[in-house]
């Protein structure tokens, strides 16, 4: 169980950027990935800020100038170096995150979508995703972004009231926000996704039913709502710990999430992910490849990524990271065509930790076809199916096991961090017995060898 927790911890840190039957004597693995189409999504990470929330641990960097067309360089020349290891024949869609890569030139985002093109299939109409605050996103900039090759737009609003937004440390106040959206869905017109913090220290379930609302007048196609997460070494976390500032209490922050669903949901929005809401079809695509396990590959610094180096004769998914800071990333990416701090090559049951993980999320779980991709030969109904910890779970509410594969009911969603490590344990026990040899079988060998003697 400890292993199954560490493993947790290890999967959440990732994705916070990703849904057969056996023979005896054959252990579980995943089927070899140079068997499936050589297809990815992209990554690309802009690592600079004008200022850090006070809420914010990521790889992010305030620099007095940064020398765009450098880093531009590097992250077309890493991007043309990671795809041609990989041989990706095809790329299904590109997302430039950060930090703030609306500060970023659109010449910049042309220039790696133009090389992203040149290197593999960029195939006309595929989802390419800026993330932008409503501090730099005037109607020219987002013209010209959308000139570059942008079709969607994914805007860090965080909250519609300007107290709020200045104990985040936001640059921008409500009315910027309001008129970033209104310019945006005017330019990506069913593209426009908004992200919002729910559980802030003094936040009240009123107000949060109110900026919901307001939300809900702003706009109607995407929204992400995360729970706001008091990370060590961040400014907000030492005013709540220092007791500036309230906690919110667990049973709120749960309100909070239920009301948001319910309203949601009312409203047409399909609740596809455990954080991630859409209406009229405007699902995140690039982010489906996360949680459905999918090949991507990270460019720029900290960025990560899951692919195949098929052009060293690799057979088994490798998980990356770049270097994280910028200056670093660029002197290895300028001296060997990428910036690549880490790398391992995952075990199969990584792998279907991974999977089981991410693909969890999503109200889609994870089907039978996918997890057989991974797990030639042991079935999702052979790992789950069996009496234990997951058949506990579907009799108590919280899980569904059936044709359609293994997937949360809405009550397992709203708790999945808590069911993951009997999941996880579940699988490694399952694995771990279809790896070991029949009983006797080993004295045999040995026996056989003594005789030969």
């Amino acid at each position: 169980m400890a292993a199954a927790r560490g493993w947790l911890r290890k999967v959440a840190a990732v994705a916070g950027a990703l849904p057969g039957g056996g023979g005896p004597g054959r252990a579980p693995g995943p089927a070899p990935d140079t068997a499936a189409p050589a297809t990815a999504a992209l990554y690309v990470h802009w690592p600079y800020c004008r200022k850090r929330c006070s809420y914010c641990n990521f790889n992010t960097y305030v620099v007095p100038a940064v020398d765009e067309a450098a880093v531009r360089a590097c992250l077309v020349r890493e991007a043309q170096t990671l795809l041609r290891l990989s041989q990706v024949h095809s790329v299904t869609s590109v997302f430039f995150g950060g930090g703030t890569p609306s500060l970023a030139s659109p010449g910049t985002v042309a220039a790696v979508l133009e090389a992203v093109a040149g290197a593999a299939h960029l195939p006309a109409g595929a989802e390419v995703t800026l993330e932008a605050n409503p501090s730099s996103t005037s109607a020219s900039a987002l013209d010209g972004f959308r000139a570059a090759g942008v079709n969607r737009l994914s805007i860090g609003v965080q909250s519609l009231d300007d107290t709020e937004l200045r104990m985040l440390g936001r640059e921008h106040t409500a009315a910027e926000a309001r008129k970033a959206v209104e310019a945006a869905r005017g330019l990506f017109p069913g593209r426009t996704s908004i992200d919002l913090l729910f559980g802030l220290p003094g936040q009240s379930r009123d107000a949060w039913a109110q900026r919901l609302e307001a939300t809900l007048r702003l706009c109607d196609d995407h929204i992400s709502l995360y729970q706001l997460t008091l990370e060590r070494g961040t400014a907000l976390a030492a005013q709540v710990r220092g007791g500036a500032l309230p906690a919110p209490p667990q049973d709120l922050l749960a309100d909070m999430y239920q009301t948001a669903r319910n309203v949601l949901v009312a409203a047409g929005f399909r609740h596809y992910e455990v954080s991630n809401f859409a209406r009229k079809g405007a699902l995140s695509t690039h982010n489906l490849s996360y949680w459905r396990a999918e090949q991507y590959i990270g460019v720029g610094p900290g960025a990560h990524g899951r692919f195949v180096l098929r052009a060293e004769g690799g057979c088994s998914r490798e998980a990356r990271v770049q270097t994280l800071e910028p200056v670093a990333w660029m002197r290895e990416v300028q001296s060997q065509g990428h910036g690549t701090r880490s790398r391992a090559v995952l075990s199969p049951l990584e792998q279907l930790e991974e999977l089981l993980t991410l693909g969890l999320r999503m109200d889609e779980g994870i089907t039978h076809e996918r997890w057989g991709h991974f797990s030639p030969q042991l079935s999702l109904q052979a790992v789950f199916g069996e009496p234990g910890e997951a058949r506990a779970l579907q009799q108590e509410g919280w899980l569904v096991l059936d044709s359609g594969g293994l997937r949360c009911t809405w009550a397992g969603l709203a708790v999945l961090d808590s069911l993951l490590p009997d999941l996880l344990w579940q699988l490694q026990r399952v694995l771990g017995a279809a790896r070991r040899p029949p009983r006797g079988a080993a004295g045999e060998r040995a026996g056989g060898g003594a005789r030969g003697l």
